[in-house]
Parts: C-alpha cells; sequence; structure tokens
C-alpha cells in the first residue's frame, strides 16, 4: 500500500515542530527554518546565546518579572528561534535573500524586522502571537505572513 506524500508546507512545518523540540525556553518551544526551492538552508529554536546557561537550568527571568507574552521582548536571555535561524546563516555565509521561513508561531516585531531586512519574503506559522506591531510591520513592508491550518498543510 502506498502512503501519501505529505504536502511541502506539510513536510517543512513537520521539520519545523522537530526543531523547537531543541528549544531551552520555559514558556514556549518555538522552532523555525529557512526555505528556498525546497530546501532548507538553516534551522533555529529559541533559547539562550551559547555558552551561557539555558532558562532549563536556571529558571525563566519573564516568569519571574511576571511579563505578559508579546511584551517586553528584550527582558529575556533566550534568542528567538526565527533570530537564530538568520544568524545561522549569516555564520555559515548562507544567503537568504527571497527564501521562505517557517516558524511554529507567528514572529514577534522584533523577529518581523530581522526577516524584512534579511529578504526573506513570505513566512509560514501555525501558531499565533500576540504582537500586533509584528502585523503592522509585515503589511507595510509587503511581507506575506500565512497561517497554515492542518488543512492548508495536507493539500498544498
Amino acid at each position: 500500500m502506498t502512503e501519501l506524500r505529505p504536502s511541502w508546507h506539510n513536510y517543512f512545518m513537520e521539520i519545523t515542530t522537530l526543531v523547537s523540540t531543541r528549544s531551552t525556553c520555559l514558556r514556549r518551544q518555538v522552532g523555525a527554518i529557512i526555505v528556498r526551492d525546497k530546501r532548507v538552508l538553516t534551522t533555529g529554536y529559541n533559547g539562550a546565546p551559547k555558552t551561557t546557561p539555558h532558562c532549563l537550568d536556571i529558571g525563566c527571568l519573564r516568569e519571574s518579572m511576571n511579563i505578559p507574552s508579546g511584551q517586553r521582548h528584550e527582558l529575556c536571555r533566550g534568542i528567538h528561534a526565527e533570530q537564530n535561524a538568520i544568524i545561522q546563516a549569516a555564520t555559515s555565509g548562507t544567503s537568504i535573500e527571497g527564501a521562505d521561513l517557517y516558524a511554529t508561531h507567528h514572529p514577534c516585531s522584533l523577529c518581523v524586522k530581522m526577516i524584512i531586512n534579511a529578504g526573506i519574503k513570505r513566512v509560514f506559522f501555525a501558531e499565533g502571537y500576540p504582537d500586533d506591531l509584528a502585523k503592522d510591520l509585515a503589511l507595510e513592508a509587503h511581507l506575506e505572513l500565512i497561517q497554515l491550518t492542518p488543512t492548508q498543510e495536507s493539500t498544498q
């Protein structure tokens, strides 16, 4: 019996979900991958900068300060998954201009600004995130933000 092959969106979102399992964030496990021409260029997950202690080990600064989700992004030890995927491209000399980014969650405004300047054209994501500025910036910059539902993932 032949199994149906996953759609490209489903395939990339499944990889993104797997990448998120490496996250060391106590609040939200986020994964991101950057794709061009149906090839994965880089991956990223959220966690503390290299050589620094993980939130899993020392606790969450945002939780201890009672900072709501979607606010005061600068008060966090972690680097976001989208940022790590972009940094990985930069450190390996991989151009991501014109690529797509897949993420488990809608990117925040800090990540949207980086995504725009990196030349990424579309962001596919599964779950929402409470950051209206991110949506406004994406609209102004003509960055496509596309939320994939399980139905869309399986039919594309």
